[in-house]
């Protein structure tokens, strides 16, 4: 597998974003960039291939498409097929490294006083982020200034590395919660992937005791020494994250997106939602709507 690396010392160059929709059956032309474009997955799946690669990007997935190299589809996408895209440049001459190379980066965060040092960005061409809402809030905000016609294109520029640094973010914690950098976190990662996946669902922490036999008050203190969250103030972070996405991206009534994440009680969602977000679901929901769509 490949990755982009590059750095972040200046934030890299916003060119032009948008969410793709299609009514009717579509295949993406052949085209060539000047300049580096992700794609992030949404709604059906795109059948696209740059060079002879060929990927199947489904939602939740994450495609980095590079300068220089056509790409096109090489099959027709489902009516309704939806992505969000976005171009950039990057500051400075990126490069592609290979996983021993990601090594070498990962390696260097191990020292003290790492993040303060490390100024790059790193993450694979091609991959499916852990907790994808953070990557589609961070692009319903960037959409939102990009129309929004801000004073200063640095608002897009920065906005723009952010969304990296969060791709590269979740790369690096994937590395270390599956075991790949350290060990004994896989159960940690196995109840993770589970709440992640149950979200809709009205999960309990006794919920996940059971699933994984363990005593609720061991799994509890458990969870905190490895994660530094409380298991339930987690369990409600996952579903106002998903429900900050759903609002940045659909027109539903508040009461229909709590019962998405598995509130059936709309104010105790709205209560959660205020504590942690420090604002209300409308409020939210206001102020990042603006937003550009193309379906060609």
């Amino acid at each position: 597998m490949k990755y982009m690396k590059a750095g972040i010392e200046r934030p890299v160059k916003f060119i032009s974003c948008g969410l793709f929709v299609s009514e009717v059956p579509w295949t993406h032309s052949y085209r060539t960039n000047d300049s580096l474009e992700i794609i992030i997955g949404i709604d059906k799946c795109l059948y696209i291939s740059q060079e002879d690669m060929q990927y199947e990007v489904k939602p939740g997935e994450v495609l980095l498409l590079l300068p220089g190299q056509g790409h096109h589809g090489y099959r027709a996408c489902e009516e309704g097929i939806s992505f969000y895209w976005f171009h950039f440049k990057t500051a400075d001459p990126y490069e592609l490294i290979d996983e021993a190379g990601l090594l070498d980066q990962l390696a260097q965060l191990t020292t003290p006083d790492s993040s303060k040092l490390f100024s790059h960005v790193c993450f694979p061409l091609y991959f499916k982020p852990a907790i994808i809402e953070r990557i589609n809030i961070l692009f319903q905000q960037l959409q939102h200034i990009v129309s929004s016609n801000y004073y200063t294109q640095q608002a897009a520029n920065y906005i723009s590395t952010s969304l990296l640094i969060e791709l590269s973010e979740q790369l690096i914690s994937d590395y270390y919660n599956s075991g790949k950098m350290l060990q004994g976190n896989r159960n940690i990662s196995e109840i993770i992937e589970w709440i992640r996946i149950h979200m809709r669902q009205n999960i309990s922490v006794a919920d996940v005791a059971e699933k994984f036999a363990y005593n609720k008050d061991y799994l509890s203190r458990f969870f905190r020494k490895k994660t530094g969250h409380n298991l339930q103030e987690y369990i409600h972070l996952i579903k106002i994250s998903k429900s900050k996405d759903l609002l940045t991206r659909s027109t539903g009534s508040i009461k229909h997106i709590a019962e998405l994440v598995g509130f059936h009680d709309e104010k105790y969602f709205m209560r959660l939602f205020k504590k942690y977000v420090k604002m209300t679901p409308t409020e939210y929901r206001q102020a990042y709507h603006k937003i550009h769509m193309n379906n060609h």
